[in-house]
């Protein structure tokens, strides 16, 4: 065989290729329906410029055109209904020719999949769910990759190794159980190996509201606990940017729901979590307020809005739902479970203007750590429960063997 000779593709035997394909297919039919939503859209944000704009001075105009632009722009409207629709059917019609398999407990996906879905998920997951996308990420509870079907024999068939020590890990907004793992630490895996944790990684669709991850999440560790293979030792929950907030959003509506697995857990640690709320979410909602004061910008102001409920809720640590433009429901720190605020900084020094405006680039150090301007809306960490670190950003809390040893030093 000379160099120039093409290899034969390799080809992957019928049980590969069938979930492959299908996985394939279903994220098309997704990639196909929200392009036919953005182009509705798209389509009713230039007529209501075009509307704006062709009003007399002075008039404010409505949000659509009469004569023949507006016959135009119903035209364009009514083909992509029709063209989306149609392509969806096809797609829906072949996806059980192709393969009977599917995504599920049990089923695999690649991280590179995973990725792209999180950010999708975490710009539009409250759309993909309401328009019942095939995009739209469920809630499951992963261990080395498979989702978990939470039933005892199941669990206990998927975790012959379990222990009585439980660690669910919550990842942040646009991320998915694969971002634990960074630059070789994995926070799970470590605690796994030197306290004889399980862990177990939830993933989920983190452009929900708060609020409603939070319900979905509490129903979750009910049938996680209530089927643990082996007695509770030890139960913790550690929760990184927003999934810290999904934590406390759970632990509150699962007390107020009586739900027995809020009493059997021990611990909960907040990683860079906005408590107090996001800085960089309320500036991109005052750009929204000024677009809309412009009378030819206005409707460019919806670009601004598409971002999901779970975005929004950043704004202010939003945990259970509430107009999106005021102070949410102040939410206290549980009594039980014992709580850790771990936050960072980008200064070099406390008190620096880096460390009050940016905190570690995403989350001020004050929030992180539940401080806020109104004592009554403080969260009160106990001093031995908080760890400040200087220099390290919002990512590098993931990976920082300081974290690393704190963690072990409080859950050992």
């Amino acid at each position: 065989m000379n160099e120039n000779t093409a290899l034969p593709s390799p080809r992957l035997p019928p049980t590969v290729r069938k979930p492959l394909q299908q996985r394939h297919l279903h994220d098309l039919r997704g990639a196909t329906r929200l392009a036919t939503d953005a182009t509705l859209a798209l389509a009713a944000l230039v007529e209501a410029m075009h509307a704006r704009i062709a009003s007399p001075p002075g008039l404010r105009g409505g949000e659509q055109t009469r004569g023949l632009s507006g016959l135009v722009y119903k035209s364009v409207r009514g083909v992509t209904r029709l063209v989306g629709g149609s392509l969806d059917g096809v797609l829906a019609t072949l996806t059980p020719m192709l393969t009977v398999a599917h995504d599920g407990p049990g089923g695999g996906s690649s991280s590179e999949r995973d990725a792209v879905l999180a950010v999708l998920n975490g710009v539009l997951g409250d759309h993909l769910a309401a328009t019942a996308n095939p995009l739209a990420t469920p809630m499951t509870l992963r261990h080395r990759g498979q989702a978990l079907l939470l039933q005892p024999a199941a669990l206990g068939a998927a975790l012959p190794a379990a222990s009585g020590r439980v660690l669910v890990l919550l990842h942040g907004l646009c991320m998915n159980n694969h971002h634990w793992l960074r630059n070789g630490h994995d926070h799970g895996a470590a605690l796994a190996e030197a306290a004889g944790y399980t862990p177990l990684y939830l993933h989920y669709n983190s452009g929900l509201s708060i609020q409603a991850n939070g319900a979905a999440f509490a129903l979750q560790m009910q049938a996680l606990l209530a089927a643990w293979p082996q007695p509770l030792e030890r139960v913790v929950l550690l929760g990184h940017s927003m999934g810290g907030l999904v934590v406390r959003s759970a632990l509150h509506q699962g007390a107020v729901n009586h739900q027995a697995w809020v009493h059997e857990v021990d611990d909960a640690v907040f990683l860079g979590t906005p408590h107090m709320g996001a800085p960089l979410e309320r500036a991109g909602h005052w750009v929204d307020l000024t677009l809309g004061a412009a009378p030819y910008a206005a409707p460019l102001a919806r670009l601004g809005g598409m971002r999901s409920a779970g975005i929004t809720d950043l704004r202010h640590g939003n945990l259970l739902g509430g107009p999106p433009n005021t102070l949410p429901v102040h939410v206290p720190l549980p009594t039980q479970p014992r709580c850790y605020a771990v936050a960072g900084t980008t200064g070099s020094r406390e008190r620096d203007l880096k460390d009050r405006l940016l905190g570690d680039g995403l989350v001020p150090l004050g929030s992180a750590l539940g401080r806020h301007a109104d004592a009554a809306r403080c969260l009160n960490f106990e001093p031995g429960r908080q760890l400040q670190l200087l220099q390290t950003n919002h990512l590098a809390l993931l990976s920082s063997p300081e974290v690393a040893a704190t963690l072990l030093r409080w859950l050992a």
